[in-house]
């Protein structure tokens, strides 16, 4: 983990305001203390069991963030502790968490993840999945369920290519989805448009992203 290189970053998202999630999966829990001892407070993983791993060894400040695909049966695992799960990809996956949330007496944020790539090996809600789930919410919050997960916005992968254009034109899209959701919720407080990585996050905040998701950059190659 290079301190300058974090630095420069932290700087360059000021004048945007956009929030810096360090994924930090496969790096040790010495790397992640480091960066929190720069200042780093959000950090986000892609695999339970080694992010149940380093949370039981690190400050209990962190806002940890889970952003990889979250299958149903380890949402109790997470639930207790997790900050946001920026992962959720089903109506089923946000059943499980309101639950499990409601069990522990919290409120769990999640993002909704958007599929915008063009490649078949990524997760996320196409659009038809999206306004079905969006219906169904709204509905039976009207009940007094999904009083425990609280939709804060969505979040999205784009296409790994050199095609700039091609990303713009991804990220466009999941902007106005985004903005869509926000008309959703017109009462809740829909304020995290995560998007970009280390590759592309210079497109991505010039199309409106809240929240950049970068690993290399901050702690160097794999």
């Amino acid at each position: 983990m290079n301190r300058n290189d974090y630095s420069g970053i932290i700087e360059k998202l000021k004048p945007s305001g956009v929030q810096l999630l360090a994924v930090s999966k496969t790096k040790s829990v010495e790397e992640i203390q480091a960066l929190y001892d720069l200042g780093q407070r959000d950090f986000g993983e892609n695999y339970v069991q080694e992010l149940l791993e380093k949370q039981a060894q690190l400050p209990t400040d962190i806002r940890w963030h889970f952003i990889g695909h979250l299958q149903t049966n380890k949402v109790k695992f997470l639930v207790p502790f997790i900050y946001m799960i920026q992962s959720v990809d089903s109506l089923k996956l946000l059943l499980e968490i309101d639950k499990h949330a409601s069990k522990n007496q919290r409120i769990v944020r999640c993002l909704l993840q958007i599929f915008i790539a063009r490649e078949e090996s990524k997760f996320g809600l196409d659009e038809t999945e999206l306004d079905l789930l969006l219906l169904t919410v709204n509905r039976n919050r009207q009940e007094g369920r999904f009083s425990h997960s609280q939709i804060s916005g969505c979040m999205g992968m784009a296409s790994m290519t050199e095609n700039k254009t091609q990303i713009r034109e991804e990220f466009v899209r999941l902007r106005m989805i985004f903005e869509k959701i926000k008309m959703s919720f017109p009462s809740d407080p829909v304020d995290t448009l995560s998007m970009g990585m280390s590759s592309d996050y210079p497109i991505a905040i010039e199309e409106g992203s809240t929240m950049v998701r970068l690993g290399t950059l901050i702690f160097g190659e794999r």
